[in-house]
């Protein structure tokens, strides 16, 4: 019942889920929470797999499918541009445009991608999914006590993310900062991945 589910849900949003086997072990139990109807809890506990294993490019496509069936066509996008950039070869997400495109044309409405802004959003969200533990706050302080910004924060943070195991919130923020114009974070962007690649080996 609702009770199990729920007590489902919270052992999947306490568990590093990083581990190949997750996929293959929560992947059925979802399937089976997506058949019962609970759409919305299928969602999330998905995202939060995929926080943690982004490079399941068919799970992206799925929960894509998802969202484009249910409506919700920039969280489709989000959904196919992750799948994208893990599998280039199956461009679901310019298939998608293709196909959403051409369905707004006839019906004589627009649809374009969702903006810098709503990418840099989800892919933050995504990364605080990723996160095994929560991040510590730390904050610059100088020496009169005010805060500063200190350059290379990001970098600083992308260090610390790959050096303490957390490729896939360092892969979220490296793309964020991509997403974002910051084209040194590519380079960040590709150590991550293949330290997802790795770990999934």
């Amino acid at each position: 019942g609702n009770d199990e589910l729920d007590e489902f849900e919270q052992r999947m949003f306490r568990l590093d889920l990083s581990d190949p086997r997750a996929n293959v072990i929560f992947g059925r139990r979802l399937e089976r929470v997506r058949a019962g109807g609970d759409e919305e809890r299928f969602i999330r506990l998905v995202r939060r797999l995929l926080a943690h294993r982004p490079v399941n490019h068919e799970a992206w496509g799925e929960l894509g499918r998802l969202h484009e069936r249910r409506g919700e066509y920039d969280e489709a996008w989000f959904c196919y541009d992750q799948a994208q950039a893990h599998f280039p070869q199956v461009p679901l997400r310019d298939r998608f445009r293709d196909r959403i495109t051409q369905a707004m044309d006839r019906a004589g409405q627009q649809w374009s991608a969702p903006d810098q802004d709503a990418r840099e959003q989800f892919l933050s969200k995504m990364q605080t999914l990723a996160l095994k533990v929560s991040p510590p706050e730390i904050q610059p302080v100088t020496e009169d006590g005010v805060e500063e910004e200190t350059v290379g924060d990001d970098e600083q943070e992308l260090t610390r993310l790959l050096d303490t195991g957390e490729a896939a919130a360092a892969f979220f923020l490296a793309r964020r900062l991509v997403t974002r114009g910051e084209s040194w974070a590519s380079e960040w962007l590709e150590r991550a991945s293949a330290q997802l690649q790795d770990d999934s080996g």
